[in-house]
């Protein structure tokens, strides 16, 4: 039995109640159905939001939606188009609306103490506190997921209007965007200039599309565009697939960055992939440094930059942003940096990527 049929029949067993308690009920579901006409699952999908809606406003009526539509009473293909529809809607809005906004992390570079440039992740703007992996994920969902990412980096283009002008900003896309004509043509159209992009992948690319992926990046890589990937990359096929990518930059997540100043081990690693960034001239990012130790270590072991809490928090506020500059500023992070209170001292989290 489809979707559509299954949809039909839920809402006529309700159109063919007589309670008179349900009489509202049973005319919202039927405007619903004439301004949906033939897509009956999504007039019933409007006219369950609608019916949340008004319950919320009237908290002291009864709950008619769920009095009419228990959820455990549905069949199971029709609970998950349903809530299909529902994703598309809040997204569809999302995109619509514009509501996210962008917060900006410094990257510094650690021989030099200073900031060298920003990561863009992505904030938005909801009431149900969502983090932007959730949004991403749903709205890869439904199919909307590249719509999404491209929202997020003209935002965050537009945003790095007011950052200092000399720091490079890296955009997180996926490789699948990548691909997608739109991303030349959002880097024609937007004021920041392509040598000041670098174009962080959020996931490895899938076999079938590397060679898609090269030929559409290779043009703007020549425009002056830059890489770079995280180390989740492993075994030799992917280190053999890095060798020919030669991103400019390889950031290193918490799984090498944490315990680097108590763990030899880690340290091996780290220095493993110095050598490595070395031959093929990359540039190493250590992400999520968290203590003045492992900083201490990274800056040893000759890690380029580094980013985290213990060098500066994602902030959204401009005034922050241009306080951001290259030259060495004893009173800024060398001095937090030989504070005693910070030793020892991590974050409480860390920002959603993107």
């Amino acid at each position: 039995m489809s979707v559509r049929v299954q949809a039909w029949g839920v809402i006529a067993a309700v159109l063919a109640g007589s309670d008179p308690a349900q009489a509202a009920t049973r005319q919202r579901l039927s405007d619903r159905l004439d301004e949906n006409p033939g897509v009956p699952e999504r007039a019933l999908l409007e006219h369950l939001l609608e019916n949340r809606q008004q319950d919320s406003l009237e908290s002291g009526t009864p709950d008619t939606a769920r009095a009419a539509f228990p959820r455990d009473a549905m069949p199971p293909q029709l609970l998950e188009r349903l809530d299909a529809i529902r994703s598309l809607s809040r997204i569809s809005a999302l995109l619509e609306s514009r509501m996210l906004m962008t917060a900006f992390q410094p990257i510094y570079g650690l021989a030099s103490k200073s900031v060298v440039g920003v990561e863009a992740l992505s904030r938005f703007v909801s009431d149900d506190g969502a983090g932007a992996e959730l949004w991403f994920a749903e709205a890869a969902s439904v199919g909307l997921g590249a719509n999404l990412e491209f929202s997020a980096l003209g935002s965050a283009a537009d945003a790095a209007a007011n950052l200092p002008p000399h720091l490079y900003v890296s955009l997180n896309v996926s490789p699948t965007s990548c691909i997608d004509p739109r991303l030349p043509e959002l880097f024609d159209h937007i004021d920041l200039p392509v040598n000041r992009i670098v174009l962080e992948l959020t996931e490895g690319i899938p076999d079938d599309e590397y060679p898609h992926f090269i030929s559409a990046i290779t043009p703007l890589r020549e425009r002056g565009l830059r890489i770079a990937i995280d180390d989740s990359y492993s075994g030799a096929g992917a280190l053999s697939r890095m060798v020919h990518l030669r991103p400019d930059f390889i950031k290193l997540g918490r799984d090498i960055i944490s315990g680097v100043d108590v763990d030899p081990t880690q340290q091996a690693l780290a220095a493993c992939m110095v050598d490595f960034a070395e031959q093929i001239g990359t540039e190493l990012v250590a992400e999520g440094v968290e203590t003045r130790q492992e900083l201490q270590v990274l800056t040893d072991l000759g890690i380029s930059a580094g980013q985290g809490y213990l060098l500066g928090r994602p902030s959204v506020r401009p005034e922050e942003w241009a306080a951001w500059n290259t030259a060495k500023d004893p009173d800024g992070i060398i001095r937090h940096l030989s504070d005693p209170a910070n030793v020892g001292q991590g974050a409480a989290g860390r920002a959603n990527k993107r």
